[in-house]
C-alpha cells in the first residue's frame, strides 16, 4: 500500500458508463454496489472509494469489483468528469502528499486518528 494505481479507462455499451481498470485488487470475490452515496458507508476500501467518486459532480452509480470500478454519470458530463475520477481512483491508496487517499487528513473525516509510534 502506499503507491499510485494505474489506471485504464473503457467506455462503456452505453455513453453513461466507463469501466476503470486497475493494476491492483481493490476488492475480494465480491462485488460492492452503490446504487448512491447513501449506500457508501463503511471503512473498507470500495466503501471509501465509492463515497470519494459520489463526492464528485455527476456520478449517479459505482460498482467495485477485484480491481475492475464502473461508474455511471450524465452521458455529458464525461469530458470534464473522466481525469476526476481516474485521479480518485489512482490516489486511493496513497499515504503522503496532497492527494494521497488515506493521508492523516483524509482519515480524519471518518473519526480515525493517527496514533504515535511506540518507537522513538
Amino acid at each position: 500500500m502506499g503507491q499510485t494505481l494505474s489506471v485504464t479507462v473503457t467506455p462503456g455499451v452505453r455513453a453513461e458508463v466507463r469501466s476503470f481498470t486497475t493494476d491492483r485488487s481493490i476488492t475480494g470475490m465480491a462485488v460492492e454496489r452503490f446504487p448512491n452515496a447513501a449506500a457508501a458507508t463503511g471503512a473498507k476500501p470500495p466503501q471509501v472509494l465509492a463515497r470519494r467518486l459520489f463526492e464528485l459532480s455527476g456520478v449517479r452509480s459505482v460498482a467495485v469489483y477485484s480491481n475492475a470500478v464502473t461508474v455511471e454519470a450524465d452521458a455529458g458530463a464525461w469530458a470534464g468528469l473522466e481525469a476526476s475520477v481516474v485521479a480518485t481512483i489512482a490516489h486511493l491508496f496513497e499515504y503522503y502528499g496532497d492527494d494521497a487517499g488515506w493521508s492523516v487528513d483524509a482519515l480524519a473525516k471518518f473519526g480515525i486518528e493517527r496514533i504515535a509510534s511506540p518507537v522513538q
